[in-house]
């Protein structure tokens, strides 16, 4: 095992150990969390969506800063997961939600609250799908499967959507403050959004108006050395043809 696989193993572990410590012992501080679980996971997924977008440019960071980047968004990827736990096993605990209906979309129906109850688990199971694609983006690596790769990923983008309206709709009315961080979280995305899609419109732009190479000038064929001899053979004066003739003829024997 990896030192890096080590180190998330542990940090996995102690928050889950922490969470169940929450869970069991109760208090301020599990109340706290169980008021701003949810707004943390979504805070956290949307840094992780930002953070993607922005280690896929090219124009302006090198490899050392969207290597760094790729770390950011793993990061706060893994934090976005540890909250998702405990947002669902805060709400299973206190009796908000029964656990049938935090694992199963969609269970009580498509009208009103359950249709927003159906949109936060769709959202963390797309959570959940796009973290696997993230960890084993190595078994993509070939020819033929990058696009795949990022088609099974970009399931983070409706993950968030469902999110979003799952955050602002569900539960108790949100707070002053829970709306502009809902708000910043909207124009984070759709910035970073904007950003990348203006400038692969603008390498498409840059690649279209780049001349064509110039052709490379064919050198002619060298002239057949026989054809040549029987042009100016056959230019030549009959005297001189008779000369030639007689050279070319083979000599008499002694």
């Amino acid at each position: 095992m990896s030192r890096r696989a080590a180190v998330r193993g542990a940090a996995a572990a102690l928050f889950l150990l922490t969470a169940a410590a929450l869970l069991i012992m109760g208090g301020p501080l599990r109340a706290l969390l169980d008021y701003t679980s949810g707004v943390l996971t979504l805070v956290s997924l949307t840094a992780t969506v930002v953070w993607g977008l922005i280690s896929t440019d090219r124009t302006v960071l090198g490899p050392r800063e969207r290597l760094l980047a790729q770390g950011v968004h793993r990061a706060v990827a893994v934090a976005a997961l540890g909250f998702l736990v405990l947002h669902v096993a805060l709400k299973i605990a206190g009796g908000r939600v029964g656990a049938s209906d935090a694992l199963l979309p969609f269970r009580q129906g498509f009208d009103g609250p359950a249709v927003l109850l159906g949109l936060g688990t769709s959202a963390g199971f797309l959570m959940v799908f796009a973290g696997a694609t993230g960890a084993l983006r190595s078994t993509f690596a070939g020819r033929g499967r990058a696009g795949r790769w990022r088609a099974l990923h970009a399931c983070a983008y409706p993950a968030w959507c469902a999110a979003l309206l799952h955050g602002l709709k569900s539960g108790r009315p949100p707070a002053g403050w829970v709306l502009a961080g809902y708000a910043l979280c909207l124009a984070a995305v759709a910035g970073a959004l904007a950003v990348r899609m203006a400038r692969r419109r603008g390498a498409r732009h840059t690649l279209a108006r780049r001349p064509a190479p110039a052709a490379t000038p064919s050198v002619p064929d060298a002239p057949n050395a026989a054809p040549a001899a029987e042009n100016r053979l056959a230019g030549d004066s009959p005297a001189r043809q008779q000369v030639g003739a007689a050279s070319e003829a083979p000599g008499r024997p002694a």
